[in-house]
């Protein structure tokens, strides 16, 4: 059994769980951003591998449908694309990547939280002229206001 672990995941860790270890580099990156200690302990039983650029999109592709593409961030991609190419359970607390694992047929395990309780689809609303978009911008096109994400009903 292959685990692609989440940045998530691991913050809310105290030891690697049984099985294989498996993340992107930009996850080991984050930890070492956040300058988590773990990393230096776990040595060797975190393997780090890149995900294909197939799957990649394949999660892109899932993630826009659903509205989740503005919420998940290039690593939450890549853990998810990682798990597409090896087979893997992915291993976060971060709901947009249980969303679209949950979407794509993907298993996932929450650690520290209790997980999503049903699929989620997003919409985006400007904060100043109300109009809505299915995908999140950084501004309005029309207004130039700020975008807050809404679940669709």
């Amino acid at each position: 059994m292959v685990l692609i672990l989440d940045s998530s995941a691991l913050f809310a860790m105290e030891d690697l769980p049984e099985g294989d270890s498996l993340c992107p580099p930009g996850v080991v990156e984050e930890l070492r951003r956040y300058k988590d200690g773990r990393l230096d302990l776990w040595g060797d039983l975190l393997r780090v591998s890149d995900c294909t650029k197939a799957s990649e999109e394949r999660v892109k592709a899932a993630a826009k449908k659903s509205g989740d593409l503005g919420r998940l961030s290039p690593v939450d991609i890549s853990v998810i694309a990682l798990a597409i190419d090896v087979g893997g359970i992915v291993l976060s607390d971060d709901y947009s990547i249980e969303n679209v694992c949950a979407i794509m047929g993907i298993e996932y395990r929450p650690v520290g939280t209790s997980g999503i309780k049903r699929i989620e689809k997003w919409n985006y609303r400007c904060l100043g002229c109300g109009k809505w978009f299915k995908e999140k911008m950084d501004d309005c096109p029309v207004c130039g206001s700020g975008m807050r994400a809404h679940r669709k009903r």
